[in-house]
């Protein structure tokens, strides 16, 4: 069973599911304004990690993850460029979707809207009202008054006077941005201005727009319920996004919104933090025409520990490279031994094998999704197993405990190619001397010589006109 880091309890816990058979969790999606960096696909990277330990551990899951495509980002990008919103952000959902695909992350059961779940939001705000928990202000915006919840900051663990209930309503700041870092009530709905163009629709309270934190709650309670198993997003969402939603949720709806809450720590380049400024945000597209495949920065994002920080580099592309490349050359090797396709991810899920020689990594994974100490497991196995030497049948299980691993990670083995290995002088006369007896058709000689090749650990593969030589 998976153990997992809570942000609110500040402990491990055991990752359940309500009923016992399908596990129910929320994940914030992107702003669909640009292209995802890598800082936000760190996260979409670990939360899908997450889902396949999940899976391959024997629980069913539904995956919630929505789009936000109408905030202030989206809203002023689309008017700078004359294209109205819907048709904006469609163009970078589908590039994000891309990408994802292109990262291998299984894509979420349910993918929902703010625009499309207008309705859902109204009637949140409507139930906020009505319980005393918000009020409209004189421009038609509707605020959460924080101080009618006695749990605000638990999930952030700030107390009352780091939250500075007492500040007056004129020092509200209300736009909804990520950078916001607002301690007084927040908006819920957001009364119509100029700069928002078409962009609104009709409320009871004039017409305007939903507030950034209350898309999720809206979501969330739909396809979720008043209680849900878990909810998971990067660091920087626990205040104010997070601690928002708890408040609106549990005011409106009531239940326990969610019972755990994961989050995935932010990711630095070469020790810096991310900013167009220093021209360090990459995006998967930037790393491609650097010549670094989608696998090599998905073995960067997945292997990393995901509570602590990432300090990316392109040495660290190029080292993830290399490591593909052995686990690819090492499937291959018991592929040729075992025969057969490889297993795929939905036949493990049904399937569990013996993990045997792999069984440390999955211990790793289920012990608070530490990647990098199972991907160290995953290594030691390969410095052990000598597949040559394992009959086709323990090639095969061998091969599926492998992949049951690779298939956790979500890892993309490159096809593989022969390690350049250089082949000690008295190896190759060795390799030499059999040629020339295969060529004589002094098939005695050559198969005496050849056994003599694997005993010195080296395998001969003849071709029409030459050989090959691969250290075992």
């Amino acid at each position: 069973m998976l153990n997992l880091y809570d942000t609110l309890s500040r402990t491990q816990k055991s990752v359940e599911a309500m009923d016992g058979k399908s596990l129910r969790f929320y994940c914030c999606g992107p702003t669909v304004y640009a292209a995802a960096h890598i800082g936000n696909f760190r996260t979409f990277v670990v939360q899908d990690v997450f889902r396949r330990v999940v899976e391959l551990g024997g629980l069913r899951t539904k995956h919630v993850r929505n789009i936000t495509d109408v905030d202030d980002k989206t809203i002023r990008k689309s008017q700078e460029q004359g294209i109205p919103l819907v048709e904006y952000t469609q163009k970078w959902t589908q590039k994000f979707h891309d990408d994802c695909q292109a990262l291998n992350c299984l894509p979420p059961h349910v993918e929902p809207g703010a625009v499309a779940h207008i309705a859902e939001q109204l009637e949140l705000v409507q139930r906020l009202i009505d319980r005393g928990h918000a009020y409209c202000s004189e421009d038609g915006s509707v605020y959460f008054r924080i101080s009618s919840y006695a749990d605000y900051g638990r999930l952030a663990h700030l107390d009352s006077q780091q939250l500075d209930l007492g500040k007056t309503a004129q020092t509200r700041a209300d736009t909804d941005e990520y950078e916001k870092d607002s301690v007084a009530d927040f908006v819920l709905w957001k009364a119509r201005r100029p700069e928002d163009g078409d962009n609104f629709w009709p409320s009871p309270w004039g017409e305007g727009r939903p507030g950034w934190h209350l898309e999720c709650s809206a979501m969330s309670h739909k396809y979720l319920g008043d209680t849900f198993d878990l909810h998971s997003g990067g660091v920087d969402l626990v205040f104010p996004h997070h601690e928002n939603e708890i408040a609106q949720s549990r005011c409106a709806c009531g239940g326990e919104s969610a019972r755990h809450w994961f989050h995935v720590t932010h990711l630095l380049v070469d020790g810096a933090k991310m900013s167009k400024s220093l021209g360090n945000m990459y995006t998967l597209e930037d790393l491609q025409e650097r010549g670094f495949s989608p696998a090599a920065l998905r073995y960067v994002l997945a292997g990393a520990y995901y509570r602590r920080p990432l300090n990316f580099t392109l040495a660290g592309m190029k080292d993830a490279t290399g490591a593909l490349m052995k686990l690819s050359r090492f499937d291959d090797a018991l592929a040729r031994r075992a025969g057969g396709s490889a297993p795929t991810y939905r036949d493990l899920v049904k399937n569990r094998p013996e993990l045997g020689a792999f069984a440390p990594a999955w211990a790793s994974l289920e012990d608070d999704l530490n990647t990098p100490e199972a991907l160290g497991h995953v290594f030691s196995a390969l410095r052990r197993i000598k597949p040559a030497e394992l009959s086709p049948e323990e090639a095969a299980a061998t091969r599926r405990a492998f992949r049951f691993i690779i298939e956790a990670l979500g890892l993309l083995l490159p096809p593989p190619v022969e390690e350049e290995v250089e082949v000690p002088a008295d190896i190759r006369a060795l390799a030499e001397e059999r040629w020339a007896a295969r060529l004589a058709k002094d098939w005695a000689l050559a198969d005496s010589l050849r056994s003599r090749l694997a005993e010195l650990g080296w395998s001969m593969k003849d071709g029409r006109d030459s050989y090959q030589l691969t250290k075992n």
